[in-house]
């Protein structure tokens, strides 16, 4: 578990790199509901990075070339290299995962799938929900339902129905009653029930 001021100082900065080198970006993990919990500790942060003309791995390695405050640490796993960026201003240091936009969350990061909370952006509700769904299918996380759970139950009448896979969130729901009342209601909005 890391502190949230310290994970946002980190995004800060990694943020501030990547603009300067106009990559689109957006920060995602649980640190997200932290923010919005105002609580104080969370232990998931990742970086979600547009391609362009170059893979968002090399993207994210020429912004911070030359940049004392960030190490590139590369690993294999299942047959998919993985990129994460540490950020060694603090100790200890902070690791923020590089993530592919489009393998992981929405495929364009603009307007209207990034917010700004802090200086940072981080992927709206509706795309950190959807994100969600997608990693609880595959991977089943209790970390991922509880952030789900979080933001389905605080903040549904924020979320675009169209961006939630149906069938997924249904199996949620069915799965985690808690989410159920946020989830028709989320539907009666968009005249689904």
């Amino acid at each position: 578990m890391h502190e949230v001021q310290r994970l946002l100082q980190a995004a800060s900065a990694l943020s501030q790199v990547l603009r300067h080198a106009g990559v689109p970006h957006a920060f995602y993990g649980n640190v997200l509901t932290a923010v919005l919990s105002t609580a104080a500790l969370a232990d998931e942060i990742s970086c979600i990075v547009e391609g362009g003309t170059a893979h968002p791995f090399r993207r994210v390695r020429q912004a911070c070339a030359g940049n004392e405050d960030f190490a590139m640490v590369t690993s294999p796993w299942n047959n998919r290299c993985r990129l994460h960026v540490r950020y060694q201003r603090l100790i200890p240091a902070i690791d923020i995962e590089i993530l592919v936009a489009g393998e992981e969350g929405p495929r364009r990061l603009d307007g209207a799938t990034v917010m700004t909370m802090g200086g940072v952006p981080f992927l709206t509700v509706t795309e950190f929900i959807r994100a969600k769904v997608k990693s609880w299918t595959l991977h089943g996380r209790d970390q991922d339902a509880r952030d789900i759970l979080y933001a389905m139950t605080r903040y549904w009448n924020r979320v675009d129905l169209n961006r939630i896979p149906e069938q997924e969130m249904n199996d949620f729901a069915a799965r985690y009653p808690a989410a159920a009342p946020s989830w028709k209601e989320l539907k009666r909005k968009y005249g689904m029930s």
